[in-house]
């Protein structure tokens, strides 16, 4: 019958244990109880959609004005995104529509052509960027790197209302010094925000297919040429 009884209660014996006062005890259950964290004070879930849209909207305008003043600052990088490059990319592939090569009746380069060109390249220097030990994020690269091409895109739509013009020479010119310049600023900008993320010896190394990408979007549209 013992035997039964300890079966029984296994934990009666518990009672009998005392723990010492010196013994420090740490921990603590309760629930704190402050203000609401920062998360929950920008949470998005009650928001209605236009404030949404707007809000991205203005995210994305931000965006461009860096692109356009460059300077040292991680807010094209801390708040990536891939609306604006996607929306540029888009316009740049359409105003490179219904263009033929020089002297050919070949077309010139089609949308889809453009498209892949634009995000291959951008995936190309993303990760010879990483490989060479750059600490920016992969999502971070695209997205400085689609954000500077609307100098490009500026100047693809420039170009398009200097052909209207009859004069050949003058038009060539003109489209000269402003493919010349918007690619210039598109290397420039890009590489004020990803220098700072490169070793200092492997900066070059991140530059050059940088200066070959933005090349080869301006030589795209410095070569265009309407069809009649």
């Amino acid at each position: 019958m013992a035997a039964a009884d300890e079966s029984s209660r296994p934990f009666a014996g518990l009672s009998d244990v005392s723990i010492s006062g010196d013994i420090p005890v740490e921990g603590d259950i309760s629930v704190p109880v402050g203000p609401s964290r920062r998360d929950d004070e920008f949470s998005t879930l009650d928001e209605p959609v236009k404030e949404t849209i707007l809000r991205d909207l203005r995210a994305v305008g931000n965006k461009f004005i860096h692109v356009l003043y460059p300077k040292r600052s991680s807010a094209l990088l801390r708040d990536w995104d891939l609306w604006g490059p996607l929306l540029l990319c888009v316009t740049l592939a359409l105003l490179l529509q219904g263009g033929a090569a020089k002297g050919d009746d070949q077309s010139g380069p089609q949308f889809a052509e453009v498209f892949v060109i634009i995000w291959f390249g951008s995936i190309i220097i993303t990760l010879n960027s990483k490989l060479l030990g750059g600490t920016i994020s992969f999502f971070q690269s695209l997205c400085v790197l689609g954000y500077c091409i609307m100098p490009l895109t500026v100047a693809m739509a420039t170009c398009r209302i200097v052909l209207l013009v009859p004069n050949s020479l003058v038009s060539f010119v003109v489209r000269l010094v402003v493919v010349t310049a918007s690619f210039g600023w598109s290397t420039f900008a890009s590489t004020a925000f990803l220098a700072d993320s490169q070793p200092p010896n492997r900066k070059a190394l991140v530059v050059y297919p940088v200066f070959l990408f933005y090349f080869v979007i301006a030589w795209m549209i410095l070569t265009f040429t309407p069809t009649q």
